[in-house]
C-alpha cells in the first residue's frame, strides 16, 4: 500500500517526496464584578492543554471543522474512512466509509459539504454532511493529499503529489474545472476567500506557489524553508503561514507583498498549520515532536507548546469556539485542545 506523508512516514511515501476577544471580555467582566481585595494579585490565564481524547479510526491523518454545526471530520488513513465528531459532546456521531487512504479533509461551511482526498485511489470523495453518506467521487491527479476550499465561491483546490499539480474542482458541479502545474511534490494548499489568493507549499522545490483564483493561473514563487508542508491562511490579516518540515520553523508571508517577512522556529517537523482569525492565533502540529506550537499572530512568536498524544500532523480551529482539533497519525485517536482562559 502506498502511502502519504511527512517526515513520519518518509520512507514509505511516494518516491518522489519526502517528506482571544470574547474570553477577554468575558475576563473583564468577572474582574468588574469581583470585590476589591488590595492584595489579591490577578490569577493568571489557563494554558492551553489537551482537555479530551477521542477515539477514531486507524492512523487518523487530516482534520477540518465546520464551524456552523460544530462538526469536527477525521480522515482516517488506514481505515478508510471519516469519524464523524460532534465538537459539543466530543463523541463520534458516525463513521464514514470512502475511497483508498484517506489523507486530507475540507467542509464547506455555508452548504455542509465535507471533501476528503482519497491518496491511494486519486480521488476526491463528496460528503453530505447532512446525511453524513458519500454523495460522489471526482477524479483528480496522482497522490492527491491535501485540500482547501474557498467558502466565497465553493471552489475546491487539491494538491496532487505524484503529478506536481492542482485540481480545481466546483463545489456546484462537483467537477474539475482546472489543472494548474505548480513545484516539486506539493503539499498543503491554503485559499485566502478575500482575495480568492491560492497559496501551495511545493515540498521538494522548497517554495510557495501563488495561484489567482480568478485566473487559476500562477502568478508568484516564493522561496520558504527546507521541505515545506502544510498552508494556512489569515484572512482579516492578509498573512500566510507555512510550516517548513524540515527546517522545524514557520514561514510568515505577506500576502500583500508576497514576501517572507519573518521565520519562526517550532517543534520538530511541523506539518499541519491552522489559524483563529478571530483571535489571531496560529496553530502548528509537530509531527515527531509530539507537540502543538500556539503562536500570537500579533508579535509572532510561540506563547505555548501543548505536548499532545503521539505524532500530530493534520491540524483544525474552531474559531467561534476557540478549540482546536489534532490526531495521532501513529494511533488511533483525535484530540481536543482547548485555549487560553477556557
Amino acid at each position: 500500500m502506498t502511502r502519504p506523508g511527512v517526515y513520519l512516514s518518509a520512507a514509505r511515501r511516494h518516491p518522489r517526496g519526502r517528506q482571544a476577544a470574547a474570553a477577554s471580555i468575558g475576563a473583564l467582566a468577572l474582574a468588574l464584578a469581583a470585590p476589591a481585595v488590595a492584595s489579591a494579585a490577578p490569577a493568571a490565564p489557563a494554558a492551553p492543554a489537551v482537555t479530551a481524547t477521542i477515539t477514531v479510526g486507524s492512523q487518523p491523518w487530516g482534520v477540518a471543522v465546520n464551524p456552523v454545526t460544530d462538526t469536527v471530520y477525521v480522515a482516517n488513513s488506514f481505515s478508510n474512512s471519516v469519524s464523524v465528531i460532534s465538537g459539543r459532546t466530543r463523541t463520534v456521531t458516525g463513521t464514514i466509509d470512502v475511497g483508498d487512504l484517506p489523507t486530507q479533509v475540507a467542509v464547506n461551511s455555508r452548504t455542509g459539504t465535507v471533501y476528503v482526498t482519497d491518496y491511494n485511489a486519486g480521488t476526491v470523495s463528496v460528503i453530505d454532511g447532512r446525511t453524513d453518506t458519500v454523495t460522489d467521487t471526482i477524479a483528480v491527479g496522482s497522490y492527491p493529499e491535501w485540500i482547501a476550499l474557498n467558502p466565497v465561491t465553493g471552489t475546491v483546490y487539491v494538491t496532487n503529489q505524484g503529478s506536481d499539480s492542482v485540481s480545481v474542482i466546483s463545489g456546484r458541479t462537483d467537477t474539475v474545472t482546472a489543472t494548474i502545474g505548480v513545484g516539486a511534490a506539493p503539499q498543503g494548499v491554503a485559499v485566502n476567500p478575500l482575495t480568492g489568493t491560492v497559496y501551495v507549499a511545493n515540498t521538494n522545490s522548497h517554495n510557495v506557489s501563488v495561484i489567482s483564483g480568478r485566473t487559476n493561473t500562477v502568478t508568484g514563487t516564493i522561496t520558504v524553508g527546507t521541505n515545506p508542508t502544510g498552508v494556512a491562511v489569515n484572512p482579516l490579516a492578509g498573512i500566510v503561514y507555512v510550516a517548513n518540515n524540515v527546517s522545524d520553523n514557520v514561514s510568515v508571508i505577506s500576502g500583500r507583498t508576497e514576501t517572507v517577512t519573518a521565520t519562526i522556529p517550532v517543534g520538530t517537523n511541523p506539518a499541519g498549520v491552522a489559524v483563529n482569525p478571530l483571535a489571531g492565533t496560529v496553530y502548528v502540529a509537530n509531527t515527531l515532536g509530539g507537540t502543538v506550537s500556539v503562536i500570537s499572530g500579533w508579535t509572532g512568536r510561540v506563547t505555548a507548546t501543548v505536548t499532545v498524544p503521539g505524532h500530530p500532523v493534520g491540524i483544525a480551529v474552531n474559531p467561534l469556539t476557540g478549540e482546536v482539533y489534532t490526531e495521532d497519525n501513529s494511533g488511533i485517536t483525535a484530540s481536543v485542545i482547548t485555549p487560553w482562559g477556557r
